[in-house]
């Protein structure tokens, strides 16, 4: 494992106060975290949200995109719940980075779609990889997960690594008229379910 755990502090939000967990991957240098609240170590199906990263979104409320809406209700679920792991992973714009992601918006303002833009740029449709996702789950002891997500990919990768999904909760929010398009591109071309 080249994920390494560095350190967890208090973490109070408007909803809730978490507990923040760093984590540094030893190979690439980026730095990772987990907000948890609760015991999610007692082996009860947890419920789960695997974040990449999206500063235009999560940040900026950007609404080319879903992220940032995302995000909110996802936090403020695991805090109403008063139980769960939200996964924060430094994968900025499916694993492309963010000056690239900017060079795909402006593909994007030109007509193509969001798979057609990271191709056009010489990347895959989506380059996130989520066994660091199972490393930190692992460190929680977190051994099944009721996951917060559209996306099976996600669900089949943390199958893949020994992680139970007992159920996938189906995560719609933040869609508007700026990201229609964007939707459903996800869901043509990425098999999102919505």
């Amino acid at each position: 494992m080249t994920l390494k755990f560095v350190e967890s502090a208090k973490l109070p939000t408007q909803w809730a106060e978490f507990t923040i967990y760093g984590f540094e991957d030893e190979q690439t240098g980026k730095e990772h975290i987990a907000l948890v609240i609760g015991n999610v170590a007692d082996g009860e199906p947890v419920d789960m949200r695997m974040h990449s990263e999206c500063l235009t979104g999560d940040a900026l409320f950007s609404m080319r995109c879903d992220c940032g809406p995302q995000l909110e209700a996802a936090i403020k679920h695991i805090a109403e719940v008063g139980r769960g792991v939200l996964l924060y992973l430094r994968q900025e714009g499916r694993g492309i980075g963010l000056i690239n992601k900017i060079k795909a918006y402006h593909l994007q303002d030109g007509g193509a779609d969001t798979v057609e833009a990271n191709e056009q740029l010489g990347f895959d449709a989506d380059l996130r990889e989520y066994d660091i996702a199972h490393d930190m789950l692992n460190y929680l002891k977190v051994k099944t997960i009721r996951i917060m997500t559209n996306n099976p990919h996600k669900v089949s990768a943390l199958e893949e690594h020994g992680l139970e999904v007992s159920e996938r909760l189906p995560w719609k929010h933040g869609e508007n008229p700026h990201n229609s398009h964007y939707l459903s591109t996800k869901a043509g071309k990425l098999g999102h379910m919505f």
